[in-house]
């Protein structure tokens, strides 16, 4: 909100004939933007600066697919929090491990993979456990339903070793 702002001069300022105040400027309600580390912020420039790079080494890792900003409607590049912590990883691997390129890249393909598994595995346990869930639920109701004068039930102890033997009569 915008503090209150004089109607003009000489009025509100102490002076003859002064002290009307206009009441608070309303504005319209700005819509919220929530930044991540997603949100693909930074020109290629910045990008640079921020990991370390040379601009022109950025757009290389860019066409050999190692780090994959999106891009305006002008087709700049714009990175995001992510893409330079991966830019970062590219530099630590390629110069303290060795590594070339291609690994780099193969490496990348195969921690995306690993991401997207653990993610589905995640969702497959979920999904199992509402299963297991509803299938417990699904089991009490069938037993509540049961007619306990016709047939009594007593559920097995734990530890229960009875044995009954039936032999059926000629």
């Amino acid at each position: 909100m915008i503090p209150d702002e004089p109607i003009g001069p000489g009025l509100g300022d102490g002076l003859p004939g002064g002290g009307a105040r206009r009441a608070p400027r309303r504005t319209a309600p700005q819509p919220q933007y929530v930044l991540t580390e997603e949100t693909p912020v930074y020109v290629i420039s910045v990008a640079a600066e921020l990991s370390g790079l040379h601009p022109q080494t950025l757009r290389q890792y860019d066409r050999l697919g190692l780090v994959c900003p999106d891009r305006t409607a002008g087709r700049g590049r714009r990175y995001s929090a992510r893409d330079i912590q991966q830019l970062r990883e590219v530099q630590r691997l390629s110069q303290d491990e060795g590594i070339n390129l291609a690994g780099i890249k193969r490496i990348i393909e195969l921690e995306n993979q690993v991401a997207a598994l653990q993610a589905r595995v995640s969702e497959l346990v979920d999904s199992l456990e509402g299963a297991a869930t509803a299938l417990q639920q699904r089991e009490a109701t069938i037993h509540a339903s049961y007619r306990r004068d016709l047939v009594p039930y007593q559920p097995p102890t734990p530890h229960s070793s009875a044995l009954v033997v039936w032999r059926p009569k000629r």
